[in-house]
């Protein structure tokens, strides 16, 4: 009897000891987790303009691909020759749609959620306040904006697919992480840019028109990237839309790209990918640590 009320005293007063691990044990779930946390909580906010993913998903791939196919594909009656290879031009600009999907997408869910979560809504120093860390908010960001891209190319893919712009269907669904992949090499760099600005005065509407624009045009997108002069080319070689495109080629139609040269947008990518990664995530540990 006494044993039974001696035990019941030390669960009605735990020691300074216990209540320590007690709260440790509550705070290693979240920090074991707190990626995912971060990306639920990112993806459920996405709900809040839900239809405009879903109509930008599904309907962007229409339009484009009924005026390109219907459309100017039908005023240009000549095959293009892209690597040796001769394609439809539906054929050969399907990959690069594709590209610059999964980058819109990235320009958009790393420039304002991020410049929301540093300042207009300041829930990124809720997350900080947690036993969340900094990098797991960072990489939080990326893997809410990576499920967007994914369900954006994936549903592109479909639709390039169904207008028969994917002759080698086998391999064409590796174009799906083609663009994931050029996605992230532009939106994890923006993500650090736009984590770094104290105040919105307009710096990503200049990105969307003096970045993201020229890159759509004149990265091979809608012709190869060769018949452009030589001074007008280096937009595509430093653009991971180009990369990225040149990649989707490979894959949805068996463009002869040099193997050395597909080495070279997959390291290129990667390489903005890891250079991204580290500069974000270095702001976003400075920036939660004032």
């Amino acid at each position: 009897m006494s044993e039974a009320r001696t035990t019941d005293a030390a669960h009605a007063h735990p020691t300074l000891d216990e209540l320590r691990a007690e709260a440790m044990e509550w705070g290693r779930r979240p920090r074991r987790h707190g990626t995912w946390y971060v990306t639920e909580h990112m993806v459920r906010a996405m709900r809040a303009y839900g239809w405009t993913i879903v109509v930008g998903a599904l309907g962007q791939p229409v339009m484009y691909l009924l005026g390109l196919a219907v459309g100017l594909a039908a005023l240009i009656q000549a095959p293009i020759v892209d690597h040796g290879r001769e394609v439809s031009y539906l054929v050969f600009v399907a990959p690069a749609l594709l590209v610059t999907a999964a980058i819109s997408v990235a320009s958009e869910e790393m420039t304002y959620p991020v410049m929301a979560g540093f300042k207009w809504r300041r829930y990124f120093y809720g997350f900080n306040a947690s036993p969340l860390q900094s990098p797991q908010i960072a990489n939080g960001v990326i893997a809410g904006a990576s499920a967007r891209m994914l369900v954006a190319v994936g549903a592109y893919y479909l639709f390039v697919w169904a207008f028969g712009a994917v002759p080698d269907p086998a391999t064409g669904w590796l174009s799906i992480l083609g663009g994931l992949l050029a996605g992230l090499a532009f939106g994890i760099p923006l993500m650090a840019y736009a984590g770094s600005l104290e105040d919105d005065k307009g710096q990503f509407a200049l990105v969307q028109r003096f970045v993201f624009m020229p890159m759509f045009l004149f990265s091979g997108t809608f012709y190869p990237l060769d018949t452009l002069p030589v001074w007008l080319q280096w937009i595509g070689w430093v653009s991971p839309l180009w990369h990225g495109a040149e990649l989707g080629r490979v894959a949805t139609y068996g463009a002869a790209v040099d193997p050395a040269m597909t080495a070279v947008h997959l390291a290129y990518l990667l390489a903005l990918v890891v250079a991204g990664y580290a500069w974000g995530r270095r702001v976003f540990v400075r920036r939660l640590a004032r």
